[in-house]
């Protein structure tokens, strides 16, 4: 008896179960199982589309999705036939099946922005903008994701033009978010995104808003009677959200006619650290000037033109230094606004799966429906993450460690020349790898 092939198991074969609960092949059509071969590169080991072929060979995914010598060509056309698909609907036709199968009742939602760039300066959709993670010198896209706030599974997505403003991008989404018919709820975003058309838009929907808002020029006026830390920094104002402690003073507020409350939240420790650092980078800068050498851009508004320090200018940089600006339209205390506020992370991680684990970073696609394909593709791969940690929140494992765990499971083929004998084998499973399997359903340990 001789060892045939030895193919990557364990992983493929959990998230193939996780597909097969919400039908997901069916859904996407007769490339159905070339996408999900796609979708489950990009949760493990994608590079790119021509060296998916090898990646395949390697793999167990032609008898988990029954599938024959898988070339670039056909999963360029599976590519290509997601432009067939009413996305918006689609997306809102899964979601409702996920809701049905896990029983959820979602009853708050996270939307944010990211972006991420191009190789390549064809696409139409890449344009120059701010990107997030200060990448410099390349075209970038918009991606809008919204979550539930509970599990973080996702409930839409859209990709936008790289210079599409944060909060136009919820604008467009509003439309397609009150499709899903949810019962009201609470929608949660960040402080790029608020707008009074928004926040006018979400209330139409009976949704409640809790975001983030900009401490511009008005808002500074209308805090400075209460922003002075003696004054706010009293015990009863005291909150602690998870390691970080912020000191609150809550005032009745109105954006565009709509009524809420709006918390201004003091990070004195960030405070300190961010107060620190600028009078580090002004101290040096103060030699630099002196030895006639030039300073980091930004810094010259704190001096004159013979490089004196300008007190004014330093106070003025230095007075809302740590704090933050809440508003919110539900009548939620001040301890429940900052904790679901700041500690929405589960869209921040949302995004750090699809830059990270999925690999939607860089693109590498020149045509805009393929760049938009490729974007979807990852938000598959997302949402089988996300039911899996999901699955696993009982256990110490995340999604990712337990596809880590499942690495080592490979099948084995055997083949006895002689007699013509084919069989296969899974490895012996180690304990942690029987008690992942065991967790998502006891029925796979069986199989």
């Amino acid at each position: 008896v001789e060892v045939d092939q030895v193919k990557l198991y364990g992983p493929l074969f959990l998230l193939n179960h996780l597909a097969k609960e919400i039908q997901l092949a069916d859904e996407l059509g007769d490339y159905g199982q070339e996408i999900l071969s796609l979708a489950y590169a990009h949760c493990l080991d994608y590079r790119s589309l021509n060296y998916m072929p090898t990646w395949f060979e390697r793999t167990d995914l032609n008898f988990l999705l029954n599938l024959e010598g898988l070339t670039e060509k056909r999963l360029v056309g599976a590519l290509d036939s997601l432009e067939a698909l009413d996305a918006e609907a689609w997306q809102r036709r899964l979601f409702q099946k996920v809701c049905n199968l896990y029983r959820l009742r979602p009853s708050g939602v996270i939307y944010d922005v990211t972006n991420t760039y191009l190789y390549g300066r064809h696409c139409p959709l890449g344009k120059p903008g701010h990107d997030k993670e200060e990448v410099k010198g390349r075209p970038l896209i918009q991606i809008g994701l919204g979550v539930t706030q509970d599990e973080g599974f996702p409930l839409f997505h859209k990709v936008f033009d790289g210079n599409v403003h944060d909060a136009r991008t919820l604008q467009d989404l509003i439309t397609m978010f009150s499709s899903y018919h949810l019962k009201p709820g609470l929608f949660i975003y960040d402080r790029g995104i608020v707008s009074g058309r928004n926040l006018k838009d979400i209330k139409a929907l009976h949704w409640d808003t809790l975001c983030g808002m900009p401490l511009n020029q008005s808002l500074k006026k209308f805090w400075r009677p209460w922003a002075d830390p003696q004054q706010l920094m009293k015990l009863s104002q005291r909150q602690r959200v998870g390691e970080t402690v912020f000191y609150t003073c809550v005032r009745p507020y109105r954006v565009d006619e709509v009524k809420g409350k709006l918390a201004l939240c003091l990070n004195e420790r960030l405070q300190r650290d961010a107060r620190e650092s600028r009078r580090d980078e002004i101290l040096n800068a103060e030699k630099y000037l002196a030895q006639g050498k030039s300073i980091k851009p930004g810094l010259e508004r704190f001096f004159n033109p013979k490089g004196q320090l300008l007190a004014d200018k330093l106070a003025e940089a230095e007075e809302f230094d740590g704090y933050s600006c809440i508003f919110c339209t539900s009548p939620l205390s001040e301890d429940k606004m900052l904790s679901l506020y700041f500690n929405k992370d589960v869209v921040e991680k949302a995004f750090r799966s699809l830059k990270g684990i999925t690999q939607v970073r860089p693109v590498r696609h020149w045509l805009s429906e393929r760049v938009r394909a490729h974007v979807f593709v990852c938000y598959l791969a997302y949402l089988l993450l996300s039911l899996l940690q999901y699955r696993l929140r009982k256990t110490d494992f995340t999604a990712e460690s337990a596809l880590l765990e499942l690495a080592s499971m490979h099948k084995v083929y055997l083949r006895d020349s002689k007699n013509r004998f084919n069989l296969s084998r899974v490895v012996t499973l180690t304990k942690k790898q029987e008690l992942i399997l065991k967790t998502i359903d006891k029925s796979l340990l069986k199989s």
